[in-house]
């Protein structure tokens, strides 16, 4: 009978080891990832050609050219897919991006540059309204 009561007693003991190793566990001080060049955003297609047919405007539509033929080729340029005045979608050469960005956040020293929400949505930097914010730039 002895060691039953010393076996329930190893068994709390460990159980309320484990509880309190859980439960002091310290807080994660991981915080929210920045991006803010191409080289980290997440979607960007490779072995893209530029004035080629694209399918998708809208979400991750980055792409890079690796080709090597003139006239206006350059390895490595960042382009994206549009739609000029809703014709078939292209590949067209980028603006200056700033990697991965909230719509409708502030974007003061970006004017003119292009982002990637964290869903993949293509985005602009725009003033409007008096303000310079992350607008959707497929419409």
């Amino acid at each position: 009978m002895w060691q039953s009561n010393r076996v329930r007693s190893i068994v709390a003991l460990v159980a309320a080891l484990l509880c309190a190793g859980v439960l002091a566990a310290p807080p994660s001080l991981a915080g929210p990832t920045v991006c803010d060049y191409p080289a980290c955003t997440p979607g960007i297609m490779p072995h893209q050609v530029l004035g080629a047919p694209c399918d998708n405007t809208t979400y991750y539509v980055f792409g890079v050219d690796d080709s090597v033929v003139p006239p206006g080729a350059q390895p490595g340029r960042l382009m994206f897919c549009g739609s000029p005045r809703r014709y078939q979608p292209r590949w067209f050469r980028s603006p200056p991006m700033a990697g991965v960005k909230e719509e409708n956040t502030e974007c003061q020293n970006y004017q003119n540059y292009v982002a990637q929400a964290p869903d993949g949505l293509f985005l602009v930097c725009y003033p409007h309204d008096g303000i310079m914010s992350w607008i959707r730039a497929d419409t």
